[in-house]
């Protein structure tokens, strides 16, 4: 079989295998009354890495979402009841975003849902992207996602 499309093969099994994950994900978050990405946002919050602190600076990063979409996410958790807003005790020019006992509640459902879906087809997951690293391909000294083009 040609590399390429061996490797191909094994991207699209992959990308099917995440695509499948977050499908339950998504319609887990819907079943639930948030939409994934508010969802996602909540998970963002309270999964910050140790140190780092909840601005909507740091949450639109963590979601590779603009500024001003981050806002507007969080507006709707807001409205929601499922975040508060508050001012930094250190800095009162920042603003904080926590979540409540509403949202707490939403999202231990979800992680629950999402940590046996992840048992149950995590293998197939992980076996995938094994598939990729343990593949011998010819450009795989360079990374990122420029690498091919740069080889170009």
């Amino acid at each position: 079989m040609d590399v390429t499309l061996a490797a191909y093969r094994r991207l699209a099994e992959y990308r099917h295998q995440i695509r499948q994950f977050l499908h339950v994900s998504e319609q887990a978050a819907r079943t639930n009354g948030i939409e994934p990405q508010q969802h996602q946002l909540m998970l963002a919050i309270k999964g910050l890495p140790e140190g780092a602190r909840p601005t909507v600076t740091t949450l639109a990063q963590r979601l590779c979402l603009k500024h001003h979409s981050a806002v507007e996410l969080v507006n709707r958790l807001v409205e929601r009841g499922a975040a508060v807003r508050r001012q930094s005790q250190e800095d009162r020019r920042e603003v904080l975003v926590d979540l409540t006992p509403v949202g707490e509640e939403i999202l231990e459902k979800l992680k629950e849902l999402h940590m046996q879906e992840l048992q149950t087809k995590g293998p197939e997951l992980c076996k995938a992207l094994q598939a990729i690293v343990d593949s011998p391909y010819p450009d795989m000294g360079k990374t990122g996602a420029g690498a091919a083009v740069a080889s170009h």
